[in-house]
C-alpha cells in the first residue's frame, strides 16, 4: 500500500509531457516484460501485473490534468 502512496504522490511534480513520456517508457517495458516471459518464464511474473498497474495509474493522473486544465 505505501508503494502506490508513493507512486500517486510522485506524480503530482510531473507535467502533461513527463507523464505522456512515462507512459510511453512504461508501455515500451511492459512490452518486453511480456516478450521474454513468453519464452521463458520470468522469476517474478507478478512484476508484469504490477507494471500494468502503474501505468493505469499514470492515464489515469494524465487524464485528471487534463480536465483540471479545461
Amino acid at each position: 500500500m505505501s508503494k502506490r502512496i508513493d507512486f500517486n504522490n510522485s506524480l503530482k511534480d510531473l507535467n502533461e509531457n513527463d507523464l505522456q513520456a512515462r507512459i510511453q517508457e512504461d508501455e515500451q517495458r511492459l512490452k518486453k516484460l511480456e516478450f521474454a516471459h513468453a519464452i521463458s518464464p520470468l522469476e517474478n511474473p507478478m512484476s508484469i501485473r504490477s507494471l500494468r498497474k502503474d501505468i493505469a495509474r499514470l492515464k489515469t493522473a494524465l487524464a485528471q490534468k487534463v480536465a483540471v486544465k479545461a
